[in-house]
């Protein structure tokens, strides 16, 4: 059996509720601010979701949703253009600390960095949105934290492509035997399943009714010893949060 050296987190959902109270806010401020009438509603951007990376979910709308829209002479660079307007709206809701961690998340990444345990963060977010939140949310210096920050378009595929893991293990120098993935939505544990990786889940509001075939545990959150978990699919055993314990048993499992 392998030994588990790296845990590899995804961001949006994972490791904060970045969809709903950061990317959504963020994307309206944007289009209001270039003189746009979209507007996305909570229910709307649930279906946007199914396609990840922010350009490619405003392709996605004006191919579905907005086909009325008179398209600019160069659709790529309007929204190239407006994902970065969204982004500095992003950023700066982080500064306002408007965007906690999750429940356990902070706990969990503290006993690992402190057990000298290997972690990397795997995203289709940009690098900008993960430095905001890691530094905003986390800890000024918790970039340092991670080996590998593989996000954005590093991989020309995005989730559910497995491409993003595959480009992370490689830079770290580890197989799929030697990690696990902590995820919260259908897209990434394709992504993570489709690179040979072990997945644990912790649901949110968007992606709390997905598939999660084959994952080795769903849970409503990561918990706290005084807030545990629900477990929503799998076997906890006695476990009330999600620590490295926890995470270890479920690897070799």
């Amino acid at each position: 059996m392998n030994e588990l050296k790296a845990l590899l987190f995804d961001v949006d959902g994972t490791l904060a509720d970045t969809e709903r109270d950061g990317h959504l806010v963020a994307f309206n401020r944007a289009f209001a601010d270039a003189g746009l009438d979209w507007h996305w509603s909570s229910e709307l951007y649930g279906e946007l979701l199914t396609v990840t990376g922010g350009k490619e979910r405003m392709h996605f709308y004006l191919d579905e949703y907005n086909t009325d829209f008179t398209h600019p002479g160069n659709l790529d660079d309007f929204i190239k253009q407006l994902h970065i307007a969204k982004t500095e709206h992003y950023v700066n809701i982080l500064a306002e600390g408007g965007m906690p961690l999750r429940s356990g998340v902070r706990r969990l990444i503290e006993e690992a960095r402190a057990a000298d345990m290997r972690m990397a963060i795997v995203t289709t977010t940009s690098p900008d949105n993960v430095t905001a939140l890691l530094t905003h949310a986390l800890a000024p210096d918790a970039t340092s934290w991670f080996e590998v920050i593989a996000a954005g378009d590093v991989v020309p595929a995005k989730k559910p492509a497995p491409d993003i893991y595959v480009y992370a293990m490689q830079e770290m120098g580890l197989s799929p035997a030697e990690c696990i993935a902590l995820e919260d939505s259908r897209n990434g544990i394709l992504s993570a399943q489709g690179a040979g990786l072990k997945t644990i889940i912790t649901v949110d509001a968007y992606t709390k009714g997905s598939d999660f075939s084959g994952a080795a545990i769903v849970l409503d959150q990561m918990g706290e010893p005084d807030i545990p978990f629900t477990v929503l699919a799998g076997d906890a055993g006695s476990s009330r949060y999600l620590d490295l314990a926890l995470v270890k048993r479920l690897h070799a499992a």
